[in-house]
Order: C-alpha cells, then structure tokens, then sequence
C-alpha cells in the first residue's frame, strides 16, 4: 500500500508541477517563452564558433539563399534572435534577416498569397540559420529539453535553409493571431495536435498548416510554427553569417 501510496503522489506531483510550468508561460503572442541557459552565452558562442559542422557526401544542389521580404514585401519578419525577446533570452543574430532556399522562399510567397484570400498573412520568426548557433541552443538548453532543439551533430533544417519559423497576422489590424501556445514555447501546448486550446486558436493553427502543407511544407510535432521544406536532404549543412550571404 505505501508504494502505491507513494507512486500516487509521485504522478500527482509530476502533474502539477507540468501544470505550474505551462502555467507560467505567457499567452501574448508577443512574448517569447524564456529558459535559463545552462552555461553564459558569451562562452557558448566562443566554443561554437571554433567548431564545425558535421562533414558531409553527397550531391548537393548549390546554395541559394534569398531574403524573404525582397521576394514579397506583404510578409512581415519579426525576427527574435536579432533580440532579447526569445527564449535565450539574449540576441544571437547580429541582423534581423530571413533567408531561405530559393524554391522554399517561393514556396512560403505562394502561401502568403493564398491567405491574404482568407485575411492573414504571414509573420515569419525565423528561417535560415547558422549552424554555430544551432551548437548554441543546444548547448544552452537542459537534457530534458532536447526535444525542442536540434542536435548539431546532425544539423538542422534551419542550417540547410529548407525550415521557417512562422506564424500569422491579420490583414486588417496587422497584429499576430493568437495560437495555442507562444513561439519557441517549451511545453505540450506548442505540439501540432495539442487538442487544449481555445477553438479559435485551433482553427487559426489548422489554417496556417493547410497553407504551408499545400506549398510542399511539413509541419513538426513538436513546434505548431516549424515547418521543413521537402526538399532539404538536397541541401548541405550551412554556416555562414547573414551579413556574408551574397
């Protein structure tokens, strides 16, 4: 009876306490979820920058990264890691950019297009990214949180060019439609079939996925706002800074 007892509590303080911490994560679309980095950031990026990639073979096609804007000025950015508003807490780009592969950029101006038909358009947090701030997360983000980094011994979407982070805004007032959970948000509500939010932050979610599945996008399990392009294998891991892509 006593481990029984104690198994009970067990479960009842684990639920609680996953209750508590969802509890503490803010609704406002605005604010970003934020963790305590495990080591300071100044020292993370020293060591990810004397790192490299994991070598690749392969045949590649070459890299062509364009900025999402110059393709269609109606998509807005709102790029986190260029501030302290994500969940580092501290900005990790020195400019506030988003690229993509060219036929993943085509792709996301195709989207937009469609739901300016339904009233949203699309606000994009992040795409492209260096593989040394990939190390950095993950680095930085407690064992138990890996599910919601990439590991750097594998590399990302988001180094290949072929992943966007993104949500919606409304045409009419401009500002981001609500979601289940906040971007970058570590907790079950930033699931894609997370089944607790509000009706209308359901539907904007499945409106946002119909959108970006039709134009050759996956959404991931674990992030409603992270969607791989489906031609990424076709791409290599990248490393350069935004400031030197041509």
């Amino acid at each position: 009876m006593n481990m029984i007892r104690n198994i009970s509590f067990f479960l009842t303080y684990t639920i609680v306490q996953a209750s508590f911490a969802i509890a503490q994560v803010s609704n406002d679309p605005a604010v970003s979820f934020k963790i305590k980095p495990l080591h300071p950031v100044a020292e993370l990026r020293a060591e990810a920058l004397k790192d490299t990639p994991p070598q690749e073979s392969g045949d590649f096609l070459p890299t062509d990264l364009v900025e999402l804007i110059k393709l269609d000025p109606t998509i807005k950015t709102e790029i986190r890691y260029a501030t302290t508003n994500n969940f580092m807490g501290t900005p990790m780009y020195t400019e506030a950019r988003a690229f993509l592969q060219r036929p993943a950029a085509e792709a996301v101006v195709r989207a937009n297009k469609k739901l300016h038909e339904l009233g949203y358009g699309l606000l994009i947090h992040d795409g492209y990214r260096p593989w040394y701030v990939t190390k950095m997360f993950w680095d930085a983000t407690p064992p138990e949180d890996h599910i919601f980094v990439a590991n750097p011994a594998e590399g990302s979407k988001h180094n290949r060019g072929c992943a966007v982070d993104l949500t919606m805004y409304d045409l009419k007032t401009g500002k981001a439609v609500s979601m289940p959970s906040g971007y970058d948000e570590m907790s079950p509500r930033a699931y894609s079939d997370y089944a607790g939010g509000t009706p209308e932050e359901n539907e904007h979610r499945a409106i946002l996925k119909k959108a970006m599945e039709d134009e050759g996008f996956h959404q991931i399990p674990k992030e409603w706002w992270h969607f791989d392009y489906k031609d990424w294998k076709r791409y290599r891991i990248g490393n350069v800074d935004f400031k030197d892509i041509k």
